[in-house]
C-alpha cells in the first residue's frame, strides 16, 4: 500500500498536516497537491478544528514543484495541458490557504523553496527552524514565480522581493525574520512544538471573530480573489523551450544552456 503524501495528526483542536515525500524533498507532486487540497477542504467544514499547522517530513519543508514528474511527462500536447493543470493546481492550493477560515501556521522545519516557500508564506504565521532557508529559484530553472509573487511583495516590499526573485538566491531563516517574511526563528528540535503551541494559544479567540478578521485583512491588503491570472502567466512560461531546458538541467544536475533548441533537448 502506498504511503499517503500528506499525513494528518490531530493535537486536540490543532491539526498538523505533514508533507510526506522526504525521498523527493517533499516536492509538490500532483498527488500531494490533490491530497493537501482535500485535507484543507475537510478541515474548513470541521467545527472542532481551530488551527492548522503545515510542516514537512524531515529533512526539509518543501522543495517546490516536482520538476522530475514534469520532465518525465515528455514533450506532447497532452503533457503541456498537464503542465498547465499542475500550475493551476498549485495556484488553487495557495488560494485555499489564503481563504481558509481557520488560522494557518507554517512550521518550516527545513528549506522551503519555490512553491514550497509560497505555501509557507501563504500561511497566517510562519515559524522557522534556525537552519532553514527560504528561496525562490524559479528564474534559474527558466520559470517565473508569478503565483507566489503577490504574497512575497506584500510581506517584504519590492526591493527585497526583487533580490529574491531575480537572483534566485535563498536567504537564511534569520534574514527572513529580519525581512518580516517569518514571525520567528527557533531551534530545529522545537519548531513543530512551538507552532502547535501557537495554534493552541489561538483558542482564546472567538472562531468567528478570527475568520472575519482574516477576511478583512485580505480586503485591507488588496489580496486578489484568486490566482488564476498569475497561474496563466506561470503556465505560459512553464511550457516554453527555455523552461524545458532549465528544468532538465536541474533534474540532470548540469548547468542550463539557454540557447538550446527543443531538438537538442530531445536528444538528451
Amino acid at each position: 500500500m502506498n504511503q499517503p503524501t500528506v499525513l494528518r495528526n490531530n493535537q486536540g483542536p490543532v491539526v498538523i498536516l505533514t508533507l510526506n515525500r522526504p525521498y523527493r524533498r517533499n516536492a509538490l507532486s500532483r498527488d500531494l497537491v490533490a491530497e493537501l487540497s482535500d485535507h484543507l477542504t475537510k478541515i474548513e467544514a470541521e467545527h472542532g478544528t481551530r488551527a492548522v499547522v503545515l510542516t514537512g517530513a524531515a529533512p526539509v519543508f518543501c522543495a517546490g514543484m516536482d520538476l522530475k514528474e514534469s520532465i518525465l511527462a515528455g514533450e506532447t500536447e497532452e503533457s503541456e495541458k498537464q503542465a498547465i493543470a499542475d500550475i493551476q493546481g498549485i495556484a488553487d492550493l495557495v488560494d485555499q490557504l489564503h481563504h481558509l477560515s481557520k488560522p494557518t501556521i507554517a512550521a518550516i522545519n527545513g528549506d522551503a523553496f519555490a512553491g514550497g516557500a509560497g505555501l509557507a508564506v501563504a500561511c497566517d504565521f510562519a515559524i522557522a527552524a534556525e537552519h532553514a532557508r527560504i528561496g525562490y529559484p524559479e528564474v534559474r530553472r527558466g520559470l517565473v514565480a508569478a503565483v507566489v509573487m503577490y504574497d512575497l511583495v506584500r510581506q517584504v516590499g519590492e526591493r527585497r522581493a526583487r533580490s529574491l526573485l531575480l537572483t534566485g538566491e535563498p536567504i537564511s531563516a534569520a534574514e527572513a525574520e529580519r525581512w518580516g517574511l517569518i514571525n520567528r526563528v527557533v531551534d530545529r528540535a522545537s519548531c513543530l512544538a512551538q507552532a502547535v503551541e501557537l495554534g493552541v494559544s489561538l483558542m482564546a479567540s472567538g472562531p468567528k471573530a478570527v475568520a472575519t478578521t482574516k477576511r478583512l485583512l485580505d480586503e485591507a491588503n488588496g489580496r486578489p480573489a484568486n490566482l488564476r491570472g498569475p497561474a496563466a502567466v506561470t503556465a505560459a512560461v512553464r511550457v516554453s523551450e527555455e523552461a524545458e531546458e532549465g528544468m532538465r538541467a536541474f533534474v540532470y544536475k548540469r548547468q542550463p544552456l539557454w540557447n538550446w533548441s527543443r531538438d537538442r533537448i530531445a536528444e538528451e
